[in-house]
């Protein structure tokens, strides 16, 4: 038999979104019950920045939007009520220092998420917490759990998406938000790896560029959808790493319509690379072009860079014809991958779709269809690029949820 329980609001999810808006909900003395399936809470938490947890970006609300890919304006009055400089603040109150690296990444200066993570916990207050429970949702609100049935006033539904599946991110709460007359925009990976039609990138596996300027074009367009220096890396399916990753949020359609061009040398223009090319075959003239070629390359991508050219690796510099040369320059200075897939959504470290946004008042995150029920986090069709924005959508919306809820 069931326990049943009366509470003021349920919050189903203790990812950063849930464990934020129950934190406000603590501070207005409100009755709260978190629900988490796992069997601690934070999971996918732990994992973000490579463990280091990239907690928010240390900019301007209206910078947040700008890298804010799909639902920025529904964001304005979430970023403009706690902002990612109330995130810093709410993290150094609660004793955990804080430090801006490059791209005004901010992390804690411990570099462990766990230190956010238990920051998160101890200003959960006296909520009470339920593992490793199935969970449904009815109108009313009633929450049901294997053991217990729950009656609230508000339910705030902050699961995540469908990325990272085995930390919990199995998609429940679109199922939940759809019985309660919700539509959910189709989901699909964002901030995911890319799968090339070409077969030489794996022949590069391993290899990480640094300095180049990677640029995402569609087929039809000669103007760049992305463009931006990073770093990037080379895989057996294709290509990944930070710039690709956020070339991928601008994947809006079939990704077989879109090409990606890599600049190997974006400090020199056309000319000044042929300049420099033309040097070091007149000190090499008599050595083979592959003996030249890593004078200016990693030697991974030698091999590659021929074949595009279709230059024998033998051939003497000093043989080499000025339309070879100029193949050359062109290769290096957008070397070209067509996109042939997105890796799976298991592997992406976010969810692009979700919970229409024009079905939630942006204000206060409660739905506009059934009053009571707010959404706060990764399961709202909104999504932003790398570097502490996706999180900062997740405070941003719990806090919003938690203050109105």
């Amino acid at each position: 038999m069931k326990n049943n329980i009366k509470t003021d609001v349920v919050i189903i999810g203790g990812g950063p979104a849930g464990m934020m808006a129950a934190s406000c909900l603590k501070d207005r003395n409100r009755r709260v019950i978190l629900l988490e399936k796992n069997d601690r809470l934070g999971k996918k938490l732990l994992i973000t920045g490579k463990g280091r947890c990239n907690v928010t970006n240390n900019c301007s609300s209206d910078e947040l939007i700008k890298a804010t890919v799909t639902g920025g304006r529904f964001l304005y009055s979430a970023f403009s009520s706690f902002s990612s400089a109330d995130t810093m603040e709410y993290f150094e109150s609660s004793g955990v220092p804080l430090k801006t690296e490059r791209g005004n990444r901010v992390f804690p200066v411990s570099d462990k998420a766990s230190s956010i993570l238990e920051a998160m916990k101890r200003n959960l207050g006296n909520t009470e917490i339920i593992y490793e429970s199935a969970i449904s949702v009815k109108e009313g609100f009633t929450v049901e759990t294997e053991n217990y049935t729950v009656e609230c006033e508000s339910v705030i539904i902050a699961t995540g998406g469908a990325s990272y599946q085995r930390t919990g991110s199995s998609g429940d709460g679109y199922l939940f938000a759809e019985r309660l007359g919700h539509t959910v925009v189709p989901i699909k990976p964002a901030l995911i790896p890319i799968v090339t039609e070409e077969k030489d990138a794996s022949e590069m596996q391993g290899l990480s560029l640094k300095n180049v300027v990677l640029s995402l074009y569609k087929k039809d367009r000669k103007k760049p959808l992305y463009s931006e220096m990073g770093e990037m890396l080379f895989t057996h399916f294709g290509i990944s790493g930070p710039l690709v990753l956020t070339a991928s949020c601008y994947i809006k359609d079939d990704p077989r319509d879109y090409r990606v061009d890599i600049d190997l040398k974006p400090a020199l223009n056309k000319e000044m690379l042929h300049n420099r090319i033309l040097r070091d075959f007149e000190e090499n003239k008599n050595k083979a072009l592959s003996n030249v070629l890593p004078l200016l390359l990693p030697k991974a991508l030698v091999p590659v860079i021929m074949k595009r050219i279709g230059v024998d690796p033998l051939k003497k510099v000093n043989s080499i014809t000025l339309q070879e040369r100029e193949a050359l320059v062109e290769n290096l200075k957008a070397l070209s991958f067509t996109v042939s897939s997105l890796r799976p959504i298991e592997e992406a470290i976010i969810t692009s779709g979700g919970i229409k946004t024009s079905e939630i008042d942006p204000k206060t995150m409660e739905s506009k269809i059934c009053g009571g029920l707010f959404f706060a986090g990764e399961i709202i069709d909104v999504n932003a690029l790398t570097g502490g924005f996706n999180l900062q959508i997740a405070f941003s919306t719990g806090y919003s949820a938690g203050m109105n809820a």
